[in-house]
């Protein structure tokens, strides 16, 4: 008999978002194993096409959103959270897997200690390290910390991104033993060298993925500003949305009007597009927030296109960058930004065949998938 395994996640395709894609690299991983999936998600905000239909495979529910369209915040978190603590009770299940928010997987820990059963927590990052670096009142970082450390530490299995997640789940006491690191990548069959490429008829630079206070994007419209003064041509286009974007907008309009575009959400193959176009894909991480030892998707996504990266901070990013010849490290200063920006403005580059090649060795998505589905499927037989 098939295992059969319920993932829950307030993000699933035809959503946009790391999330989202990482998720449905593991369901395809599951299937491939022989396991049966159902996923309890969210409709989303538009149902134009079948992906975004209820299935019998993808349940989906409805749920409060932001104005921009995104299941963000506390109060829409619990839309999500209450009901499926119930679909949950109701579904059959030999294993449960939990996607972040903490609060979903503290609903996931709940409900199958009720029906007694297994659960797997696939950690992207560390909620309470992020909710930190925004400056967050300590009451809410320290009640975020011990909901996270339950779902964390009452899971069969912790399946972490990286080395560095990995690392960030000792804060919560689990057995380095509990943990398995799997990576994270791309879809490298639509982020590959090979496709469409924009041509505006100018030369820019491109910032994919969400805009958050602990990512601090805006110190790329004041490292613009300066560009700019070299190259008045030069623009810089924004893909995606997040906390920090008017913000930003703000900045822009101040700083470099004219000159910075904000796209909005776009679906992967159209960031592919810029992406090969862009002399340097922009990336970012405040530094000595607590999350240097994240490595962005955005890094992976700029690579697997062939396009080099200007990482702006600290850690296991910028360690990534410069050791794997995916672009420029730089201090997290404007001047040094704009040095590194304007260096693949002056250069040819030449390197672009060997980046995508890296990714599709280090950085493919789908090998990540199935490895996570790997430890899920292995766990299970042991207390089954």
């Amino acid at each position: 008999m098939a295992l059969k395994v319920l993932v829950a996640t307030r993000l699933y395709p035809p959503e946009v978002g790391a999330a989202a894609f990482r998720l449905e690299a593991l369901v395809r991983g599951l299937e491939e194993g022989g396991a049966d999936v159902t996923v309890l998600t969210t409709r989303p905000p538009s149902e134009g096409g079948q992906r975004g239909r209820a299935t019998d495979s993808v349940k989906r529910w409805p749920v409060l959103r932001d104005s921009g369209g995104n299941v963000r915040g506390y109060v829409q978190y619990m839309s999500f959270d209450i009901p499926l603590f119930f679909r949950l009770l109701a579904s059959r299940a030999d294993v449960v897997v939990a996607e972040p928010p903490p609060t979903t997987g503290l609903m996931v820990a709940a409900s199958s200690f009720l029906r007694r059963r297994p659960y797997v927590y696939y950690a992207a990052d560390i909620w309470t390290d992020a909710l930190a670096a925004t400056g967050a009142p300590s009451p809410v970082v320290k009640l975020m910390a011990r909901i996270e450390g339950i779902a964390l530490r009452r899971s069969q299995k912790v399946i972490a991104i990286s080395d560095g997640v990995a690392e960030q789940t000792g804060q919560f006491g689990l057995d380095p033993a509990q943990v398995a690191v799997v990576g994270n990548g791309v879809n490298t069959d639509v982020f590959s060298a090979e496709g469409p490429t924009a041509t505006p008829g100018y030369c820019y630079f491109v910032y994919t993925g969400t805009m958050s206070e602990w990512q601090g994007a805006e110190i790329f419209i004041e490292a613009m500003a300066l560009v700019l003064e070299r190259f008045p041509d030069a623009r810089l286009h924004f893909f995606g949305q997040g906390s920090a974007e008017a913000a930003l907008r703000a900045r822009a309009q101040e700083l470099a009007p004219e000159r910075v575009t904000f796209n909005g959400v776009v679906p992967p193959a159209e960031a592919a597009r810029w992406l090969r176009g862009a002399s340097a894909a922009l990336v970012s991480i405040v530094p000595g927030q607590g999350y240097d030892f994240a490595k962005p998707t955005k890094i992976y996504a700029a690579a697997a296109c062939g396009t080099p990266v200007v990482y702006a901070g600290v850690g296991d990013g910028a360690r990534m960058v410069s050791e794997n010849g995916l672009g420029a490290a730089s201090g997290y200063s404007a001047a040094d930004i704009a040095e590194a920006m304007m260096r693949f403005l002056e250069e040819t580059d030449h390197h672009r065949a060997e980046r995508s090649s890296w990714a599709e060795g280090n950085a493919s998505l789908r090998v990540a998938g199935r490895r996570a589905a790997q430890v899920i499927l292995s766990a299970v037989p042991a207390v089954r």
